[in-house]
């Protein structure tokens, strides 16, 4: 771990740990376990006071003169204000005469161009996007994804680095889509990502294709 390599030239560090168990094994010399979500080491966002706390607690932890320290941060991060959908995405369905993996890739498609409207909403308000990592177009890539569930694989968009890892880059760029565009209907809570996580899984047919990509690629070879 990169800490250990500062510590060898006489910089103290400390970390906030997000998986006690990781932690635990690579033994750095300071961290302080929070018990909050994936991604949000100071809690959930607006809430400065609590960022600090954290922050404080940390940097605290560089008292202590040598190490392995792990301590863990008394307090639960404070909940995202729960409110309804204002207006919650409904899918249209496909035609019934086909068979159950066709009709997956037709919903993930029609998915595709029914949020499209709402991702271009999204990159209009904000001026920004985080799809794109993985040098797929956006027009391109529910193909992209969909050939992997297949055997004739799609060309590598990045020579330069393998193409199972563009498939990771294009699975982020994926969910990105699908959280930038239903983030930028109206009424929604902008900072609510266990709902939004909790629909992509277990509401899109995104969501089920991508476990169907897993098991593709734990088969291939």
């Amino acid at each position: 771990m990169w800490t250990h390599y500062l510590e060898e030239e006489g910089l103290a560090t400390a970390h906030i740990s997000l998986v006690r168990e990781h932690t635990e094994t690579i033994r750095p010399p300071r961290a302080l376990w929070v018990t909050f979500e994936m991604g949000r080491p100071l809690g959930v966002p607006n809430d400065p006071d609590f960022q600090k706390r954290v922050l404080r607690a940390t940097l605290k932890l560089l008292e202590a003169s040598s190490g392995p320290v792990l301590e863990d941060f008394p307090e639960d991060a404070a909940a995202d204000e729960a409110a309804a959908w204002a207006c919650p995405v409904s899918f249209d369905e496909v035609e019934e005469d086909l068979s159950d993996e066709e009709r997956l890739l037709a919903s993930f498609k029609r998915e595709m161009d029914q949020l499209r409207s709402w991702y271009d909403i999204a990159v209009r308000e904000r001026g920004r996007t985080t799809v794109g990592v993985s040098g797929v177009k956006l027009d391109d890539l529910a193909d992209f994804i969909c050939a992997f569930l297949g055997s004739d694989l799609p060309e590598n968009p990045k020579p330069e680095i393998s193409l199972p890892l563009v498939l990771n880059l294009a699975i982020d760029d994926l969910k990105a889509y699908y959280t930038e565009a239903v983030s930028a209907q109206p009424g929604q809570n902008k900072t609510d990502s266990e709902r939004i996580t909790d629909w992509f899984w277990d509401e899109t047919a995104a969501g089920k294709l991508l476990f169907g990509i897993k098991e593709a690629c734990v088969k291939s070879e």
